[in-house]
């Protein structure tokens, strides 16, 4: 038995109902609108379309013309609820629906003229100015990169690609940098750990991470103190301050170093206090003047204090409270006196109190307090122990076990020079005691490599303080459990976290504060939408993590 041969339906416009292919069409694809130079064209593109390919299909469709010579570079840029976009990110993964307008711009940027690879965090530093910072010091340098670093000018060396060490009384010319060459910095063995602990603000890890010699101890609190001041870490500038280290004290220099104390730094001299005023710190500023009113006074190298700090930076906030502090009187018993005056009565009493501390143990000090057995250091003379090699490393060599980062790190052993390879033996490695596959180790590692390079180490970097998530609850009362809930739904959820952490080589909660800081940059959208942003970012990267194989 055939069937007759019947035509499908012909569509009619009159009709509220559409073909089925047509239907299909509409769902599979959605019409933005790009707004550019006060034009707006519509585009019809899938969900998943990515960034980078919108750019392209606007630079194609309004004629964009970019500049790219040595100097500056243009780029296009879209913009979405506030935020701007990047290449790889997808149009549903960051909310933008059918209907959406987004902006697109065109802007520019001076190209760095040198980079510097921080092995302490991972990510590269651009130097930006004019070919003029080719022909200055090594010093000046050295200021540029801890400023944007975050890092004391002790801490840290800077070397060229070849491994040549940078001295601070030399030129860059006499080492021959050339534009766009990328320099490295390190820092004191075992050191890794403590300041990237620092950097963050945790108080455990930079307890735990201390050094056994009190020398060494005491500065490395300092410097936790300044890079505290810095980035405005509270909890720690206040643990810091219990401890016994002092806003008005400069950083100084590491022991190792005490021989080259007469040519150290000029920024050696700088004290915490400084710092925050220069990074527009007010809680920390707060948090050290009410601690000693004798901050108020203290003089940086150029013989600046806190308030002219503050006014030649430009922080409002800061030098209104500096003034109000220094215009205040202070109530003693029976009188009260102008702040300046005493706290020029107090630098007498303590400049005193120094010098009398100085007559009685003028016969058994010395202008150095090193002992025999001590490490000294000497520009030049001796192997300089900055080469950023971790904790772990120095105390346990011959297991050939690497430093657990708290951030993804880059491995250093790749970007070491030949020089440095052919000059450090390698340590033995011992087998595992388990039989693993090649192929399938492969494999993992290749995991996390992809999840590495999807993510932008400069993203990492502004994710660092711009959103904080509650301490973790180490109570141990138990909760009650909800109607229905399985028993076993606590070990399901502790391998899921586990298993994330395999193949992610980050821990839940650092993707929670990377994905939460990314949709926080959506400013014209409203909370609770940016944290459906927030969340659809967790899911897909989760689902990328179970389409890997593994």
């Amino acid at each position: 038995m055939t069937l007759p041969l019947t035509h499908p339906p012909l569509f009619n416009p009159s009709t509220t109902e559409e073909p089925p292919n047509r239907r299909r069409v509409d769902v599979l694809t959605m019409r933005v609108f790009i707004c550019f130079e006060g034009s707006c064209e519509p585009f019809d593109v899938p969900p998943d379309q990515t960034v980078g390919a919108m750019k392209q299909m606007a630079k194609d469709n309004f004629l964009v013309q970019l500049s790219d010579d040595k100097q500056v570079q243009q780029y296009l840029e879209l913009s979405y609820g506030g935020a701007a976009l990047q290449d790889s990110w997808a149009l549903c993964d960051v909310g933008i629906t059918s209907g959406s307008a987004i902006r697109c711009l065109i802007k520019s940027e001076r190209r760095p003229v040198m980079h510097v690879f921080n092995a302490v965090t991972g990510e590269t530093l651009p130097i930006t100015g004019s070919e003029a910072l080719l022909h200055m010091s090594v010093a000046g340098l050295k200021t540029v990169v801890s400023m944007q670093s975050c890092l004391p000018v002790s801490t840290f060396r800077l070397s060229t690609p070849a491994g040549v060490q940078l001295y601070d009384c030399n030129q860059l010319q006499d080492y021959a940098i050339e534009l766009g060459t990328t320099l490295r910095l390190d820092t004191w063995d075992g050191w890794v750990e403590f300041l990237q602990g620092c950097l963050l603000g945790h108080r455990m890890t930079v307890q735990s991470h201390l050094s056994e010699k009190k020398p060494v101890m005491r500065f490395q609190l300092q410097v936790a103190l300044c890079i505290a001041a810095s980035l405005g870490h509270l909890d720690l500038a206040a643990w810091l301050l219990k401890r016994g280290m002092h806003a008005e004290e400069p950083v100084g220099v590491h022991p190792f170093r005490q021989w080259c104390n007469q040519t150290a730094h000029r920024d050696t001299r700088k004290c915490p206090i400084h710092i925050a005023a220069e990074s527009s710190q007010l809680l920390i500023l707060k948090l050290f003047i009410t601690k000693n009113l004798l901050t108020l006074s203290c003089r940086d190298p150029g013989g600046r204090d806190p308030l002219k700090v503050a006014i030649q930076c430009g922080h409002r906030d800061c030098v209104r409270y500096l003034a109000n502090k220094l215009c205040s009187l202070v109530s003693l018993p029976n009188m009260s006196l102008p702040m300046r005056l005493y706290l020029q009565i107090k630098h007498w009493v303590r400049l005193g109190q120094k010098r009398a501390i100085s007559n009685q143990c003028q016969h058994t000090s010395t202008a150095l307090k090193a002992r025999v057995g001590d490490t000294l250091l000497v520009d030049g003379f001796n192997h300089q122990n900055m080469s950023s090699k971790s904790r772990k490393a120095l105390i346990k060599p011959s297991r050939g076990i690497k430093a657990k980062a708290l951030q993804p790190l880059p491995p250093i052993s790749n970007l070491l020079s030949a020089s440095h390879l052919t000059s450090k033996r390698a340590l033995p490695q011992i087998p595992s005691l388990q039989s693993v596959n090649p192929k399938q180790k492969k494999q993992n590692q290749d995991v996390k490599s992809g999840q590495l390079d999807k993510i932008n180490i400069e993203d990492r970097s502004l994710c660092r303080g711009k959103f904080i998530l509650p301490r973790y609850s180490r109570e141990s009362i138990p909760r009650p459990v909800l109607v229905g809930a399985s028993p076993k739904s606590s070990h399901i959820l502790t391998e899921s976290l586990e298993s994330f952490s395999h193949h992610c080589a980050d821990t839940p909660r650092e993707n929670a504060i990377y994905c939460l800081t990314i949709a926080s940059t959506f400013t014209e959208k409203p909370w609770l939408k940016q944290l459906s942003i927030a969340r659809t970012l967790i899911r897909k990267r989760v689902h990328t993590l179970a389409e890997c194989p593994s």
